[in-house]
């Protein structure tokens, strides 16, 4: 078992939506920031989204006015809603936790500001 666990994840079409759910496993899920991120074979990480604890949220430019991220502290979940799907966006994403997230020492956008990752979920995008 491990701490974070996703969801949501499939195969569909451009222009569809997807939401992930992100839900967090013996981590008391208020006291973290939580983030997307997705990764294709051979390239990077990429950073996609993040909500703090206040809520605030923070996007990647190639996912902003598409994505929006959530967070339900009652639920211990935090969802990533994905509209306007392109094939571009196929990755596997990864929903990660860390605490003090978006503070100066923490960039919420730096891989290494997340101490907790999930196991992630495939988003397959066909044209």
């Amino acid at each position: 078992q491990v701490p974070l666990v996703e969801s949501g994840g499939g195969s569909v079409q451009a222009g569809n939506s997807l939401r992930l759910s992100c839900t967090t496993v013996g981590l008391t899920f208020y006291g973290y920031g939580i983030a997307w991120f997705r990764q294709v074979p051979g390239n990077a990480r990429e950073f996609v989204a993040a909500i703090k604890r206040n809520s605030n949220t923070e996007y990647a430019d190639s996912v902003k006015g598409r994505f929006t991220i959530s967070r339900d502290n009652a639920k211990e979940t935090a969802y990533l809603q994905m509209d306007s799907l392109t094939p571009e966006d196929t990755a596997h994403y990864s929903c990660a936790a860390g605490w003090d997230v978006g503070s100066t020492m923490w960039s919420s956008t730096d891989t290494s500001t997340y101490r907790y990752w999930g196991r992630g979920t495939q988003v397959t995008v066909s044209s």
